[in-house]
């Protein structure tokens, strides 16, 4: 079966065409500046040139069925209809405490779907474009909603609640969702695959390090923890995000530079992480690059960043009482060794020894630690796609 996995926003949507059988991209893609003028599409069909449109896209109709037309395109195309894609996979933020696994998407899971708008602003509603356009362009061909909150779901109680007013839980569901899931899901399994560890008696600890970044304690293949929270701007300090904060701080800055409450929230969201602490930027290449060329606060960023990532780590292990395996994934987990090397220097206490000359390869699927490692530390590049793919043929055949 041929799965169309889509991941749309709000002015964007990723896609793969990825053939179930072999697991095989036949074709995948980026459009950007949807709604917006320079409307542009990047097509990536296997074994061929890349190609670029520049061409309007006044929605995410438009989008879609530009996409649909160059996968069937003569020339560019890697299908001779579209009766050959058998279902669509879409990737949806937040399914709140409604879905805790993947669903085949009916009007009454889309409502659904609509009822954790508030939970994800800016990115349900754009994922709900994304599932009207392609019933628009693909009317009868089944559509799967894959949820990024749902692998967390099996968080207990005692790691999901804060410390509010228990009303706030009840009356609008105040607590720990988590982000990242099917990434944190995939990368899991493939560790237990790998070290062929019982996945009923295993502890994983899934480092997702990119511009947006999580930290997963896996144990016996569900999460029992992780580090976002309602929203992804809890946790680790991330490329413009602040991560955990002193609530208080929120009311001190507004009071003292004279903001709003959404002005302040878009300081936290947009304008802090490792770009607003280091005066560089948000890419981890800039700021090994600047750290490199003298820039202390580059350096103190980077030490910032690895000192938080190797707390959380430390907090899992107390949290499943041990840990079997610690992976690294995405953008900086999967291409960076100095971080990766950073942070391991926190964990000689879980009596792990690194490989520095495996640390040294970028983007591989590799062990970082020695034999003799008490802990394996692992490099394992993340798919979300094919993981979104995966569940949708689960559903559909």
């Amino acid at each position: 079966m041929k799965v169309l996995v889509i991941n749309c926003g709000s002015s964007s949507l990723k896609y793969q065409l990825i053939d179930s059988d072999s697991e095989a991209v036949l074709a995948k893609g980026l459009c950007e500046r949807i709604t917006i003028d320079g409307s542009v599409l990047t097509h990536s069909p296997a074994g061929k040139d890349k190609v670029i449109i520049e061409q309007p896209m006044p929605d995410h109709t438009a989008a879609v069925k530009l996409v649909l037309n160059q996968l069937t395109d003569s020339v560019h195309g890697v299908i001779t209809s579209l009766s050959e894609i058998g279902a669509v996979g879409h990737r949806v933020v937040h399914g709140g405490e409604k879905f805790a696994s993947s669903t085949l998407i009916t009007d009454k899971v889309i409502a659904a779907i609509e009822e954790c708008n508030d939970l994800a602003p800016l990115h349900n509603p754009a994922n709900l474009i994304g599932i009207h356009a392609c019933e628009e362009c693909m009317p009868g061909v089944p559509m799967v909603a894959v949820f990024d909150t749902a692998f967390h779901q099996t968080m207990p109680k005692q790691a999901y609640l804060y410390g509010l007013p228990y009303e706030y839980y009840e009356k609008d569901k105040v607590r720990r969702y988590g982000f990242h899931g099917t990434s944190h899901s995939f990368v899991s399994k493939r560790a237990i695959e790998l070290l062929k560890l019982d996945r009923n008696n295993s502890k994983v600890i899934v480092c997702h390090l990119g511009n947006g970044a999580s930290i997963c304690a896996v144990k016996n293949g569900e999460s029992v923890d992780t580090s976002m929270g309602l929203t992804p701007l809890e946790g680790l300090i991330m490329g413009t995000r602040s991560g955990d904060i002193d609530p208080a701080i929120i009311d001190y800055i507004a009071k003292k530079e004279g903001l709003s409450l959404d002005e302040v929230m878009n300081v936290l969201n947009k304008k802090s992480g490792v770009a607003g602490l280091s005066k560089v930027s948000s890419d981890f290449r800039d700021l090994a690059e600047a750290a490199e060329s003298g820039n202390e606060l580059a350096e103190t960023t980077l030490k910032v960043y690895a000192y938080h990532v190797a707390k959380y780590i430390g907090a899992y292990v107390a949290a499943m009482n041990g840990v079997d395996a610690i992976c690294f994934t995405a953008g900086v987990g999967e291409n960076n060794s100095q971080v990766r090397s950073m942070i391991c220097e926190y964990l000689g206490y879980l009596g792990i020894v690194m490989d520095e000359e495996a640390n040294k390869v970028r983007g591989e699927e590799l062990m970082l630690s020695t034999q003799d490692s008490k802990v394996k530390v692992m490099v394992i590049p993340t798919n979300e796609e094919l993981a979104i793919a995966r569940e949708t043929v689960a559903l559909v055949k």
